[in-house]
């Protein structure tokens, strides 16, 4: 028993034995134009509340709304790399419904007449025995509309309206170019369904990056998922009753609530309830989901067609013009660099897992060999990442500096523990690699006087490892070697004190 929701959930293996579940992803995007999608208005994360704001985006009497043409160009990529077909003609509606954080108490949108319909995505997932297997994923429709504004409730324990003393609104994100990608019903996902669910949105999300039109940061609400879910009876084809999953804001949370809406339907299934068509809220914290708003029929919102904003058609040419510039397929690039690099599966699963892709294919192009790159970010930089509770990307250090540190590992001008002490002088901002290198005195000691002179004390220091060597045990000038190494502080020539020992005891 649940005690937050009062429901019994059902294992999982048995919601399987007995339904069959249906999904449907709703993901928004923000879009990172300049301005907003209906007037001049500044797109700045994180400004202070209600400073970018105008009459239009506040819903004033007389304004008029202006479509972005950007926001338009946007969404016709989205469309393009989604392989939906582009309207020769839409328009925009305006949804009513009570919006709190909506000024003008309807969001424009586009109802019946999106500008991409009819698409996919084949998603790729982890298949049994290693692999990955190839789920298709339709797409129906990606549609342009605003985003609204931003309830703060103050007071509750929460965070939400329930027990708040009372409530602000930032209306700095109201009017910011949304595009919302509404797939078909994803049937047959069976137990795949919460990783067919993360896949999805996380390839979803390195395609809006690579067209560039957004920088789909989950964190910070510029990519949204509303998961829906329906059970039905194994085998009995049709739906199931859904409840729609609001605003789940991270890949491993899209995953979680999937399952959980699975095992909780099922509950109220087994126990001869019936399931409320209803948006639920997602609580990270406690990985569960609470009732929001009853949705009691397809017709909850009442659309409209705008009366200030003409219909929009883009000419089948500049749609062209457009599909020219489209970059290369983000899986198709995975699977090409993976081949080019020599990765096995499971290297560059641990990669793109480590958010690292894009770090270690800027590293290559940098001059790094592809498991140098891999070796700097998978190992220290992911382990500083994680130690300082940074993102990978954000620890200061830059592709170009990690081969630019390879390269003077290769040139042994250091190795690699002196490498680790550069890096530590990179994130503290104390200059270039060479700089940090002169500056802290770490380059290699290769000066055949100076390693001599520390071979010899380790010898006379070790006479048993010594005499084993003399008797032809090379192996144990390891020990001699390491012992040289302490004393130089990790500084000398690895390579050149073995020389220097074998030199001296064979």
């Amino acid at each position: 028993m649940n005690a937050a929701t009062d429901v019994t959930l059902v294992d999982f293996d048995d919601v399987l034995a007995s339904y069959d579940p249906a999904m449907g992803l709703e993901v928004h995007v923000e879009l990172n134009t300049v301005t907003k999608m209906f007037c001049g208005c500044p797109t700045v994360f994180g400004g202070e509340p209600n400073t970018q704001v105008c009459p239009t985006c506040l819903g004033l009497p007389g304004a008029m709304p202006v479509v972005n043409a950007k926001a338009v160009e946007s969404a016709i990529r989205i469309g393009l790399a989604l392989n939906c077909e582009i309207a020769e003609w839409c328009r925009f509606a305006r949804k009513n419904y009570f919006y709190p954080d909506m000024p003008k108490n309807f969001q424009t949108s586009q109802y019946d007449e999106p500008i991409a319909f009819e698409g996919y995505m084949d998603v790729d997932i982890p298949a049994e025995g290693g692999g990955t297997e190839t789920f298709r994923v339709e797409i129906e429709r990606a549609h342009m509309e605003e985003d609204t504004g931003k309830s703060l409730h103050v007071g509750g324990a929460t965070g939400r309206i329930h027990g708040a003393d009372h409530s602000l609104v930032d209306y700095n994100r109201a009017g910011i170019p949304l595009i919302e990608i509404v797939t078909k019903p994803i049937l047959g996902a069976r137990e795949k369904a919460p990783a067919i669910a993360k896949a999805y949105v996380a390839q979803l999300r390195e395609l809006i990056v690579a067209l560039g039109v957004s920088d789909a940061r989950m964190d910070q609400g510029s990519i949204r998922a509303d998961v829906n879910l329906s059970l039905a009876p194994k085998d009995a084809g049709g739906l199931g009753t859904r409840s729609e999953t609001k605003n789940v804001n991270s890949l491993r949370s899209v995953e979680r609530a999937v399952r959980y809406e699975m095992q909780r339907h099922a509950g109220v299934l087994d126990a001869g309830g019936s399931i409320l068509q209803e948006t639920r809220h997602w609580h990270e914290d406690t990985g569960i989901t609470t009732s929001g708003r009853e949705k009691s029929d397809a017709e909850d919102y009442r659309y409209f067609p705008e009366p200030d904003l003409v219909p929009v058609a883009p000419s089948r040419e500049w749609v062209e013009e457009l599909r020219a510039t489209m970059p290369e397929n983000p899986t198709v690039k995975k699977a090409r660099l993976q081949a080019e690099w020599g990765f096995t599966d499971l290297e560059m699963r641990d990669t793109v897992g480590a958010g690292a892709f894009g770090l270690v294919e800027e590293t290559v192009a940098a001059g790094a060999t592809p498991q140098a790159a891999r070796k700097w970010w998978l190992s220290d930089m992911a382990r500083r990442a994680n130690e300082s509770g940074t993102d990978i990307a954000d620890l200061g250090v830059s592709p170009a500096q990690v081969a630019e540190v390879q390269a003077l590992v290769d040139a042994k001008t250091i190795n690699d523990k002196l490498a680790r002490q550069v890096f530590d002088g990179l994130i503290a901002g104390e200059g270039t690699p060479e700089e940090i290198i002169e500056a802290r005195g770490l380059a290699v000691v290769s000066d055949d006087g100076a390693l001599g002179a520390a071979v010899d004390v380790a010898i006379a220091a070790n006479p048993d490892v010594a005499d084993k060597i003399r008797d032809g045990k090379v192996a144990a000038a390891g020990a001699l070697i390491g012992a040289v190494m302490k004393e130089m502080k990790g500084q000398a020539d690895a390579a050149r004190v073995r020389e220097l020992i074998l030199e001296r005891l064979t």
